[in-house]
């Protein structure tokens, strides 16, 4: 948290410094810093939807923005540390709601909120050394899902299959690129390419954690029997692949041990995902990327009490 007295001014960022905070607060959203994620992201976002790519961008600025006013840290503002959950909510905004101004307005409230949510997550959150991750974000965007009255009506759920799904070649392939591309809400398989690009430019680790999280979400669902258009549409693998970015490629350190955890914990996603959306339809509401959080905080938590090589959260604090 900042020092009594320490104010970020926006007035003294200049356009470099501030498209890169910009940039990074889009790329922190996969638990990146770098602006050059960030800007594959952006082109990501703009594949997908020129109002996903501009709605993400407001998102990301009003809540970065709101976050400096109100005497966030320097050092997290610079990282884009509070832009990510801005860029969330504006995306989740448009797509519910479509582009207008009210939407627009809507958007820049939000992420403001978001703002303060984040910093009193990380003041909470801190003291048992757990992250914030989305958490602000699947709280705003959970209660305007709620509390919008263009809320759909609830439809029933799915029912699995008797047995295990089977999905053709191609599907496989949409699969594993849509669990990617819906982190950020996106169904354009080539938007999942792009953001999987995006990762590889900073990090292999955390580009081959993604995909395998992808692949691991893709074979769970497959074998809980899951609906092969929800299983394609990546419905039930973008928390799987954010679980596995986040333990094996950011809080942990990167061991057989831990990669077999991060595994184990997509693993756990899938179902707790499947869950949450029937939890969630009746009133209204979508998972977002609650078990992604939760799935990520408890393995987190249980790490202290596990003696494996790298399995700590000496990393996350």
């Amino acid at each position: 948290m900042p020092a009594a007295g320490q104010v970020v001014r926006p007035r003294g960022w200049t356009p470099a410094v501030a498209g890169q905070i910009q940039l990074r607060g889009i790329a922190q959203v996969a638990l990146s810093p770098s602006p050059w994620t960030g800007l594959f992201f952006t082109v990501a976002l703009f594949a997908g939807s020129w109002r996903i790519g501009v709605y993400g961008l407001l998102g990301a600025a009003a809540s970065t923005v709101a976050a400096a006013v109100l005497g966030a840290d320097r050092d997290g503002l610079a990282k884009g540390l509070e832009g990510y959950c801005g860029c969330l909510t504006g995306i989740a905004l448009v797509v519910r709601l479509g582009a207008s101004w009210r939407t627009a307005v809507l958007a820049v409230l939000a992420a403001a909120v978001c703002s303060v949510l984040s910093a009193a997550a990380g003041r909470l959150l801190g003291r048992v050394g757990l992250p914030a991750l989305t958490a602000p974000f699947c709280l705003v965007a959970e209660a305007l899902a709620i509390a919008l009255p263009t809320a759909p009506a609830a439809a029933a759920p799915p029912v699995p299959t008797a047995g295990a799904t089977t999905l053709s070649v191609a599907e496989l392939g949409h699969a594993f690129c849509n669990n990617i591309g819906q982190v950020f809400l996106l169904d354009k398989w080539y938007a999942g390419l792009i953001l999987l690009a995006g990762l590889l430019v900073a990090s292999r680790t955390a580009a081959v954690a993604a995909a395998c999280g992808s692949v691991v979400a893709t074979l769970t669902a497959c074998a809980m029997g899951l609906p092969a258009d929800r299983i394609t549409e990546g419905l039930y693998g973008y928390n799987a692949v954010l679980v596995a970015i986040a333990l094996a490629a950011t809080f942990l350190t990167l061991t057989p041990w831990t990669a077999g955890y991060a595994t184990l914990a997509a693993v756990a996603s899938v179902p707790f995902t499947a869950a949450w959306q029937t939890f969630a339809q009746p009133s209204g509401g979508s998972p977002f990327t609650w078990p992604f959080v939760v799935t990520t905080w408890l393995f987190l938590a249980a790490g202290p009490a596990l003696d494996r090589p790298g399995i700590s959260i000496e990393k996350a604090t």
